[in-house]
């Protein structure tokens, strides 16, 4: 009977092409080891998984891992998904913006610690997993988040590529109504928007320090822009001012339809609710969490 040959975790480190302390913290995120005393120590869920404490006359004491089963370290279905460092290395930008770029697109949420997955993200194979040490949530993905359009737009927005297609789709996807209505009020932050009502309502965000985004596209594969996007709280406004037009109430419910679909927040105005905006929006943006005073 053979005896069982065991390998160094910076030995497997270097066989996996990584540098040792991303080993090392892999193993620590599983909860195979354990950090104490500036020591690294094999957890009983380390040593299940055919780790052993090796001790070396020039090096001191060291985990070493059955270099027969070393391929079970990584065999779960979380290894076979993306993080947000992978993400970060892949789209070329700093890891600690990944996670936030997530969030933005109503993928994730960020939790009291760690990022939890939103209906969205659910919906584009994002899966939830926890730290086993600590709890703390993330979100891995699968790769079809790679070639995901609205994620690739925002990244080379980020890094400053210009992205004809999009104004293309962005002009075409509702000519009728942005032909009708062209922006042309100028509101108090510099943006143009397509009616009197929107003016109010862009001012009164922007008087009550309010960031906004005016005709922010959905973080969506369906083309469809919303009135306003408030990155606090990722909420939504709709203004719905042409009650009377057929046409513009289906593309009211097609719209309405959309915002269900991926659970988003939404606060709907109409034009008995321009007036009155003082009453009306810190009441609706108070169920989302957002204060305007």
């Amino acid at each position: 009977m053979s005896s069982i040959k065991y390998i160094s975790t910076t030995a497997l480190a270097k066989e996996m092409k990584i540098p040792a302390k991303d080993l090392f913290h892999k193993l620590l995120e599983k909860g195979f080891i354990n950090r104490e005393n500036d020591n690294w120590i094999l957890t009983d869920l380390g040593k299940k998984a055919g780790g052993v404490m090796k001790t070396h006359p020039q090096y001191g004491t060291y985990i070493a891992w059955d270099e027969e089963n070393k391929s079970l370290l990584f065999s779960s279905e979380e290894d076979k998904l993306l993080n947000a460092t992978t993400l970060s290395k892949h789209f070329n930008v700093s890891k600690f913006r990944m996670n936030p770029i997530l969030s933005e697109l109503g993928l994730i949420e960020k939790a009291v610690k760690g990022w939890t997955l939103t209906k969205l993200g659910e919906s584009l194979g994002g899966q939830q997993f926890e730290y086993v040490q600590t709890g703390i949530p993330y979100v891995c993905w699968n790769e079809n988040i790679l070639t995901n359009k609205r994620l690739l737009e925002t990244i080379q927005s980020i890094q400053g590529v210009s992205n004809a297609e999009e104004k293309e789709v962005k002009t075409t996807s509702s000519l009728g109504f942005r032909e009708k209505f062209e922006a042309k009020h100028r509101t108090a932050d510099g943006h143009y928007v397509r009616s009197r009502a929107e003016m109010l309502i862009d001012n009164w965000l922007y008087m009550s320090e309010i960031v906004h985004a005016y005709e922010r596209k959905l973080p969506i594969e369906e083309d469809v822009y919303c009135d306003f996007y408030l990155p606090v709280g990722k909420v939504y406004i709709e203004y719905w001012g042409l009650e009377n037009d057929e046409k513009y109430l289906e593309r009211k419910n097609i719209k309405l339809d959309i915002y269900n679909k991926y659970g988003f927040k939404l606060i709907e105005l109409e034009d008995a609710d321009i007036q009155n905006l003082d009453d009306i929006l810190p009441r609706k943006l108070l169920k989302f969490g957002i204060q305007a005073y």
